[in-house]
């Protein structure tokens, strides 16, 4: 029996040697060989500054720069190292109220006692000097660095976007973004945000009890550098983007060009638009409830993505390519007009005066709604379809494969569908099986319930200079080099209409500009191919709508342009199209009256010039 008591009190002696061991074995590695553990118990004098990377610069296609970084503070705060502090001082400092002050700390508090957080953001170099002289009064505040963004030139703001505070939301599903930290809002600062952004890096500093720096923590050993965010080559002509600005002042409506060779956007300009720098730094929540409270102008809404507009007679160039490859016309069919196209009942499709009869280039010539009725009435009730519901869903996958009716897939956020109707709306406003080619006549000259939006009208022109196909509209054509070309958009698309029938297209786009609707507009040693429209209004004048693109052979830029409430498609888009391509391609514009006509005239108050250079007629499209 002793013997066993005496086995039993080594065991137990060497049970608690080993638990010694293991605790002064773990207090060796906690105080000599981890320093992390020294830092959580220095807590209360140590202070961690994130070092925020400056966000990606962005050039144009020449190499101009588009958007660069600029130094700004933000006053950030522990509440939990707040102690008893001279609240009206500070309050004075920072031009805010007490109860500001009050409900900021408040805020704060809720963040984290321990973490620091903003408690004003984007201090100017100006105000930081002065601040910082006083900040040893505030025990809890200090300064942290940061960069804004600024904006070279005052152009291209729906394209370039602005950065804001990530919100609430964000912060809660990122493990990057912390309160305070901003992120893209809008535009390519929104869609290249994880490429402009960067690395946050950290430093941990030392400060005494009067909040003074007294320098890095152990040499900086435990601090980490950031990474600045990645540059990007906008495809923007910042010159044709200015150019097209200046000719919109006064104009609701867009202008979308596209070298059609790329796919890249070399302007997109909305109207009205507004300054980009006014929504930079901490006037930005002002400036951005103005600009969102104007009703009237409403500059924050992109117009070339989001806006939809009836394409009128622009749209029968697609139909006339796909009658062609339906084989129910060829280039040398021929209609007569006899002033319109006849619904029964008394009802018609009005067409102005014009030759008669004509064939496809001529039909195109002059834009003849009774010619482009019937060819649309062709394509609906071919003869070798089973029903009106299947040759009118293959009329509409054509639409769809030429980019209508669906997003496009720019690198832009907000792009919207545009709308090509299906069979299941006709159904249920008609009823099913209930209507027929004559009940939706008006598809074929780009009426009715066809929407389309400017950057797809574009691609349009796009896709006809290239004989059938095209790359995805992008704004950004490289990435961290200049060379070093955006590989997202390196896939070609056919628009399932053969090579063979653009030519005839092509010719009488050709035409309208040598000798139809808009020969007011010709460029001296430039083949420009265009089509002109005018989109029906129900809310008030009817918009001007000019696709066209130059040249006619190894095309260098394709365009749209809408001018809402402006009339004719002659009238105001079509100059405006025929000025930015000789901006583009001749680098200067020669035909100066012109020019003024088109930058003075006042569509939105209804002010426009005497016509003292346009001495050619204007012919209803």
């Amino acid at each position: 029996m002793e013997r066993l008591y005496s086995d039993r009190k080594y065991i137990i002696i060497v049970f608690f040697l080993v638990i010694g061991l293991l605790y002064i074995a773990r207090l060796f590695y906690v105080q000599i060989l981890v320093d992390k553990y020294i830092l959580s118990a220095n807590n209360n004098v140590l202070r961690y500054m994130t070092q925020y990377p400056a966000r990606g610069l962005v050039f144009d296609r020449k190499g101009k720069l588009l958007v660069y970084n600029e130094a700004a503070y933000d006053l950030m705060v522990i509440p939990r190292q707040v102690k008893s502090p001279d609240t009206a001082a500070l309050c004075e400092l920072i031009g805010i109220d007490r109860q500001e002050f009050t409900d900021r700390l408040k805020r704060a508090r809720n963040y984290s006692p321990y973490r620091p957080s903003i408690f004003e953001a984007q201090i100017t170099r100006e105000n930081y000097g002065f601040l910082e002289e006083k900040l040893f009064r505030f025990p809890g505040f200090f300064v942290q660095s940061r960069t804004l963004r600024k904006y070279t030139y005052p152009v291209a703001a729906h394209t370039l976007g602005y950065i804001g505070e990530a919100s609430p939301e964000v912060v809660a599903k990122s493990s990057y973004y912390r309160p305070g930290d901003y992120i893209g809002i809008s535009g390519i600062e929104k869609s290249y945000e994880e490429i402009l952004r960067g690395k946050k890096g950290m430093k941990i500093r030392v400060v005494d009890v009067f909040n003074r720096d007294k320098g890095s923590f152990q040499e900086g050993k435990y601090d980490t550098t950031s990474i600045a965010g990645t540059d990007l080559y906008a495809s923007l002509d910042a010159d044709l983007q200015a150019y097209g600005e200046m000719l919109m002042v006064n104009k609701k409506g867009s202008i979308v060009a596209i070298e059609p060779q790329t796919g890249e956007i070399l302007c997109i300009v909305s109207s009205p638009s507004y300054n980009p720098n006014l929504l930079v730094g901490n006037i930005r929540k002002k400036n951005y409830g103005m600009l969102l409270a104007d009703s009237v102008l409403v500059p924050l809404f992109n117009r070339a993505e989001m806006a939809s507009y009836p394409p009128g007679s622009t749209f029968k160039l697609v139909d006339a390519l796909v009658g062609q490859q339906e084989g129910v016309i060829t280039s040398d069919t021929r209609y007569a007009c006899g002033g319109g196209f006849s619904l029964g009942n008394g009802k018609v499709v009005a067409c102005h005066p014009h030759p008669s009869p004509l064939d496809l280039v001529g039909a195109i010539q002059v834009s003849c709604n009774t010619y482009f009725c019937r060819v649309f009435r062709a394509i609906i009730d071919k003869k070798s379809a089973l029903s009106v519901r299947q040759s009118f869903e293959g009329w509409r996958k054509y639409m769809l494969s030429f980019g209508f009716g669906r997003k496009l897939g720019i690198d832009l956020p907000g792009e919207l569908n545009g709308n090509i109707p299906t069979a299941a709306y006709y159904d249920k406003y008609h009823g099913r099986d209930r209507w027929k080619s004559m009940t939706i006549i008006s598809l074929g000259i780009g009426q009715g319930e066809i929407g389309i939006t400017p950057i797809q009208l574009a691609n349009m022109a796009a896709i006809i200079s290239n004989r059938g196909w095209f790359y995805t509209p992008h704004i950004v054509r490289a990435i961290g080099k200049r060379d070093s070309l955006n590989q997202a958009f390196v896939q070609k698309r056919a628009c399932g209409v053969d090579p063979k029938y653009f030519d005839v297209v092509i010719e009488g786009m050709a035409n309208v500009v040598t000798g139809g609707t808009a020969r007011a507009v010709q460029i001296d040693s430039v083949t420009m191919c265009g089509k002109t429209g005018t989109a029906q209004n129900p809310h008030g004048k009817n918009h001007s709508i000019f696709i066209a693109f130059a040249p006619r052979e190894n095309t260098k830029i394709a365009i749209s342009v809408v001018v809402e409430n402006a009339g004719f498609g002659a009238a105001w888009a079509a100059p405006i199209a025929s000025l930015m391509i000789e901006k583009y391609l001749k680098g200067k514009v020669t035909r100066k009256d012109l020019e003024e006509w088109m930058i003075r005239g006042d569509i939105i108050h209804g002010i426009t010039l005497p016509d003292a250079g346009r001495t050619e007629h204007i012919l209803q499209d």
